[in-house]
């Protein structure tokens, strides 16, 4: 086959991967994405979305339970596992779908196969698709290295796919499991817990730091812990999982907590400890690519350390979320098209939300890390239950925060807790990218009856202004 060239050569084709081509091609730059699996990666096809799909599933069980409250009388009779994960799994299909349609429509090809940096010739750079057939050369004046990351396992404790799960097996169970041990308190162990605990499976976990959630503000862990635990899930904190064994059909762990030693039974386990990048087998031995921690070492622009070598998504630094791949994508190729007003992206100002009942999400600064920058500051809150519209929805537990700058009304963080704070969070975010203060968001007038009242609220309560509490 002749030799291929494009500007732009994408290595992955996932929420990073194919936004930066899309964007490269509407900047006039002929891109290839080189894809091994499925468009979409990971996120689309076997996290972000369809896991929203499962999610909702155990989030209408428990809707059905409380139907009463409302003066409607109805009851799940029977859980059918294998029509819950199909549904999620035509969710993900189709998306993965519309995304091929996306690059064919703005002329971007795909290249199926495993691509590999090879050696740089002129003005451009090899880049070798390894697919079913004979291997295809293209040229790319740049690569961005868009390979994602997988899930991290515990030495001696690897997943096998029966009875330790990663988070890929949990999607897409046989049937549901009477017991989940959960090795891992961040956003996709929280996930998990919330969704078998939903389902009815007895729900135990286990964290190696002191507090679940442990990237969030520490006050918004502490309620989430509460509600998860008033919901049964049972939580071992400051632990260490000291072995796992595994029997016929379930697996029995030794944890180490408190200065104690407690034995944990349960039909499966899933993993969420973290991820590693995926650096191997993709041609950066002997290049300037730096490797740290297992992610791939970039600036603020996503350049390597190679030279017309990007790399941006779940493959560098964090946070590892779906939306900040993307973004990345954007920014990176808007730089080698010289587009004008290009900005570097600032992490502070990406919203991280964790899909669990009740829903998390923050954005900023937690009040720890602002006291720690700031001189002075000033926090508010507003709880659900004095909103109009969680009450009538029956979703009064929840909690509003903020964190502002006294001396410049600078709004420095924000973390909600419950129904909806998924949806309320890009309030916040927009707030943070405009720079707002506390002048700005006292005077923006807030529909009612919303739950995004009580981020008013709770804006007004850091001033000393609060209406409704």
């Amino acid at each position: 086959m002749a030799e291929q060239r494009f500007d732009v050569a994408v290595i992955g084709g996932g929420p990073g991967g194919y936004v930066a081509a899309i964007r490269a091609a509407q900047l006039g730059l002929k891109t290839a994405v080189v894809e091994r699996e499925h468009l979409g990666g990971i996120c689309l096809n076997w996290g972000c979305i369809p896991t929203k799909a499962l999610l909702r599933a155990s989030e209408l069980r428990h809707l059905v339970s409380g139907l009463a409250d409302f003066g409607i009388e109805a009851k799940v009779t029977r859980i059918d596992m294998a029509r819950l994960v199909r549904r999620s799994r035509e969710v993900a299909d189709k998306l993965s779908k519309g995304v091929a349609y996306l690059l064919k429509k703005n002329e971007v090809p795909v290249f199926d196969g495993a691509g590999r940096l090879g050696a740089r010739r002129g003005d451009a750079r090899e880049v070798k698709v390894e697919g079913k057939g004979a291997v295809q050369s293209l040229m790319a004046r740049h690569v961005i290295l868009a390979t994602g990351a997988r899930a991290r396992a515990l030495p001696g404790i690897e997943p096998d796919g029966k009875l330790v799960w990663t988070y890929k097996e949990a999607m897409i169970p046989e049937s549901l499991p009477n017991s989940i041990l959960v090795i891992g308190a961040g956003a996709i162990g929280m996930e998990f817990a919330s969704f078998y605990r939903d389902l009815g499976a007895e729900v135990t976990v286990v964290e190696v730091m002191d507090r679940i959630l442990p990237a969030e503000d520490a006050e918004i862990s502490k309620l989430a812990r509460a509600a998860f635990e008033k919901q049964g899930i049972v939580f071992h904190t400051a632990a260490k999982l000291a072995s796992l064994d595994r029997g016929r059909d379930s697996v029995t762990a030794k944890v180490e907590a408190g200065g104690k030693s407690l034995t944990v039974k349960a039909a499966r386990a899933i993993l969420a400890v973290g991820i590693i990048g995926n650096v191997e087998n993709i041609g950066i031995e002997n290049t300037g690519v730096r490797v740290e921690k297992t992610h791939v070492a970039v600036d603020r622009w996503c350049e390597t350390g190679e030279p017309g070598v990007y790399a941006i998504g779940d493959l560098v630094g964090p946070p590892w979320l779906a939306h900040k791949a993307s973004h990345e994508g954007i920014v990176c190729v808007e730089r080698i098209a010289g587009a004008k007003d290009v900005h570097a992206l600032d992490v502070t100002k990406i919203p991280s939300c964790t899909y669990c009942r009740p829903q998390i999400a923050s954005v900023g600064l937690t009040e720890q890390a602002a006291r720690e920058k700031t001189r002075e500051i000033r926090v508010g809150h507003f709880p659900y239950r004095a909103n109009g519209k969680a009450i009538a929805l029956g979703e009064p537990e929840g909690m509003v925060k903020t964190v502002f700058d006294a001396a410049t009304g600078e709004l420095l963080g924000a973390h909600i807790i419950g129904a909806e704070a998924t949806e309320l969070i890009q309030g916040f975010a927009i707030a943070r990218t405009l720079e707002a203060t506390e002048a700005d968001l006292i005077a923006t007038v807030f529909p009612h009856p919303t739950l995004s009242e009580a981020m008013g609220e709770a804006v007004l309560d850091a001033w000393g202004r609060a209406l409704h509490v």
